[in-house]
């Protein structure tokens, strides 16, 4: 299994924005073949840090997905709201 962590930064004026965007996508990236889960949280002492955490049988299905025309429409979305780059990270259960 993959859990691929991503962090986002957010300019002020976008939180809700994001939010509103993701609450749209979440069910289709769940759906994804592959996918087993994914959530959002925010950071709690720096506003505007958000991280999506999702769940991938494989890193080939991961990889699929990232490839889609699902994310990259939302990635053509989200990323014009950032303050900073958005960083990720995929890691397997040892």
């Amino acid at each position: 299994m993959i859990i691929r962590y991503v962090k986002m930064t957010f300019k002020p004026a976008h939180f809700m924005e994001f939010e509103a965007l993701f609450s749209l996508v979440k069910v289709d990236i769940a759906g994804f073949e592959g996918c087993t889960g994914v959530s959002l949280a925010k950071e709690i002492n720096e506003t505007g840090v958000y991280f999506t955490t999702s769940f991938w049988e494989s890193h080939e299905l991961l990889e699929r997905y990232r490839n889609s025309a699902l994310f990259k429409s939302t990635w053509e979305k989200t990323k014009p709201l950032f303050k900073s780059p958005a960083e990720a990270w995929s890691l397997e259960n040892c």
